[in-house]
């Protein structure tokens, strides 16, 4: 008898902690989402990654109004052409790749922007479950408490755009001597077409590949146009 009242005590224990950690995980991931929803991060998970020092790290950020609609248009229509209309996670894209893969495709990434956002701002690199499944929640987080402008103004901000280079506006300086919210069309076009390995494709030296995807994104952005499909973004 003692020792099973020892094992319920000890359960007990154990559920009481697990629903404390539990409860501050929630505290402090939803309480960092809110407040990065009226400020500039300072830095992200994915800049501390970098195998440079972060003081050599270059980041600046600028507010919607100081960035160019056409890169808004240009990494939707390259990263993530339902974005406006889903909440977080597109499972048509995840379904569409999960079929390629059956039919003997590689595995494609379905990522929506909002999880790339989630992913840069808090997560480490990798494929496991646990990471997935982080950037999952983290994405949901960020749906519930941003704006569709928030998420897509800190993932223009964010992204890495270049070796160590992060944010539009770093890009706009570095690769093309101007500002993010002077950026041209085929400027953004080849911005975006970097960002699948912004390590080894290069925005002002850009490969015939390179060339290819700013001429696939440049069309799509006519396309999505044409059909009134960035009217609900108000950039």
């Amino acid at each position: 008898m003692a020792n099973k009242a020892h094992r319920s005590s000890i359960v007990g224990f154990l559920a009481r902690w697990i629903a404390g950690a539990l409860f501050v995980w929630l505290l402090v991931s939803v309480g960092l989402v809110v407040a990065l929803r009226f400020v500039a991060p300072p830095v992200t998970a994915m800049m501390l990654e970098q195998p440079v020092p972060l003081r050599e790290v270059v980041y600046s950020w600028r507010n919607r109004g100081d960035i160019s609609a056409s890169v808004a248009r240009a990494v939707i229509a390259s990263e993530d052409q339902r974005f406006i209309a889903h909440h977080g996670i597109d499972f048509k894209s995840l379904d569409a790749a999960l079929d390629d893969y059956r039919a003997g495709d590689d595995l494609r990434g379905a990522s929506t922007i909002t999880q790339q956002v989630a992913k840069n701002l808090f997560l480490w690199p990798g494929r496991s479950f646990a990471r997935k499944a982080l950037e999952v929640y983290f994405a949901l987080l960020l749906e519930t408490f941003w704006s569709k402008q928030r998420i897509l103004e800190v993932y223009l901000n964010v992204a890495e755009l270049g070796s160590g280079v992060f944010g539009v506006e770093a890009a706009a300086q570095r690769f093309f001597g101007t500002h993010a919210d002077a950026l041209s069309a085929p400027q953004a076009a080849v911005l975006a077409a970097v960002l699948p390995n912004p390590r080894a494709l290069h925005a002002d030296r850009p490969s015939a590949y390179v060339r290819g995807r700013q001429a696939w994104i440049l069309s799509q952005m006519a396309l999505l146009e044409s059909r009134g499909h960035y009217r609900g973004l108000d950039w």
